[in-house]
């Protein structure tokens, strides 16, 4: 049988040009109306309507998300998008800004979800042609932006059963739009949540000798902690703790008798990530102790790395050199940011993008900002890209 994918990428070129403006609309009305982690209900609805009308058999775990699947045989590839929005203020100038005090789509959630629509859409003319050589399942996962990340509530509903690969695309402002970073290897980072709750006795400032001085001792926390851990445990291994709260205290004139500082705790290493919590620990008791207050440590494990399989990138890699040619797909390096796709990949071979969506010339953005704008272009780039990668990987030799 003559191999199909050369067809079917001619189809999914025309397929997302066709739906171009119905994915451009789609990501409007997401960003519009942004929901939080484990609250995508409306999110969820949109896109199982327009997947049923594809011809994709939809399920809705219990729980929150979306599974999608599509075609026939032993071979099955996963494409995964994330649903839900931050609790920041949506900064942005645009008709489609967020309707919803404090939450907005600043991690470009809403280009991830209608590209990999528009995926599903592509694929489904692919399948009425008879060019889709084995089964797509799609996932549309909820929760990413809370630890340890909704990836783990996909998995435990048989998100990942029978999958032989699974890929995903994330938001990259940095990148200009129609460019696609990739690695093999370690792509991002892992992430942990650290709170720790000072208690003491308070005071008087004119008598920190009769307190406990709690101001102080969560000041040495705040700096001794950082500086400590980089001496405790391998600089390759890239640890990095940083303070988002910090709170204690209402008057200039009082110790307060209980204060709090929060962050996270990320590091490019796995075998790091699983000595850091005990380490932690034991340092925040001793930069404690000469100052006789108490510590209440929370430590949320939060996501592993994610480390791309070298097959899989592979074929990524090819996908991205046919949609976008050889100068659109480059390299990138590993960051420190957290993503729960590390959980897929620590139960299937898979492999993650970073998708560009700055306009070329145009302003760099951050993610997780609320003034974060992407050109509206790496929508349908992204759908293609994803549909691309899963008839690459259903064509393949089973044993590349």
């Amino acid at each position: 049988m003559p191999n199909p994918a050369p067809l079917a990428t001619s189809v999914i070129a025309e397929a997302v040009d066709k739906y171009a403006d119905e994915l451009v609309a789609l990501r409007r009305d997401l960003h519009a109306h942004p929901e939080l982690s484990w609250d995508e209900d409306r999110t969820s609805e949109k896109v199982t309507t327009a997947l049923v009308d594809a011809g994709w058999t939809v399920t809705r775990p219990d729980g929150g998300g979306v599974l999608a699947e599509l075609g026939s045989g032993d071979r099955l590839v996963a494409l995964r998008a994330d649903l839900d929005a931050l609790p920041v203020d949506d900064l942005t100038p645009d008709p489609w800004r967020s309707t919803v005090p404090g939450v907005a789509h600043a991690c470009g959630h809403d280009v991830h979800t209608a590209g990999l629509v528009g995926a599903g859409l592509a694929l489904s003319e692919v399948a009425a042609r008879g060019l889709l050589p084995g089964r797509v399942r799609l996932l549309f996962q909820p929760a990413e932006e809370v630890m340890p990340g909704g990836a783990l509530h996909l998995l435990a509903a048989g998100a990942l059963d029978g999958v032989d690969h699974i890929f995903g695309l994330h938001c990259d402002p940095s990148l200009d739009v129609g460019r696609i970073g990739l690695r093999e290897g370690p792509l991002t980072g892992a992430a942990d949540a650290l709170t720790v709750k000072l208690t003491g006795k308070g005071g008087h400032t004119s008598r920190p000798h009769l307190t406990e001085d709690l101001t102080f001792a969560l000041g040495k926390v705040i700096t001794e902690l950082p500086a400590i851990l980089s001496r405790r445990l391998d600089p390759r291994a890239g640890v990095s703790v940083v303070w988002g709260t910090v709170r204690a205290g209402s008057a200039h004139n009082v110790i307060p008798h209980s204060g709090i500082v929060a962050g996270t705790v990320r590091m490019l290493d796995a075998v790091a990530w699983t000595e850091a919590e005990h380490l932690i620990r034991q340092l925040i008791a001793t930069i404690i102790a000469p100052y006789g207050v108490a510590a209440e440590v929370t430590y949320q494990r939060g996501v592993p790395p994610v480390v791309n399989h070298e097959v899989s990138t592979a074929l990524l890699g090819s996908a991205l050199d046919t949609v976008l040619g050889p100068h659109g797909h480059v390299s990138t390096a590993q960051s420190l940011g957290g993503e729960d796709f590390g959980w897929y990949l620590d139960s299937v071979p898979g492999a993650m993008a970073r998708l560009g969506t700055r306009t070329p010339g145009g302003p760099t953005y951050d993610l997780h900002q609320g003034n974060l704008r992407v050109d509206e272009a790496a929508t349908g780039i992204g759908a293609r890209v994803l549909a691309e990668a899963a008839v690459t990987a259903l064509s393949a030799d089973p044993l590349v």
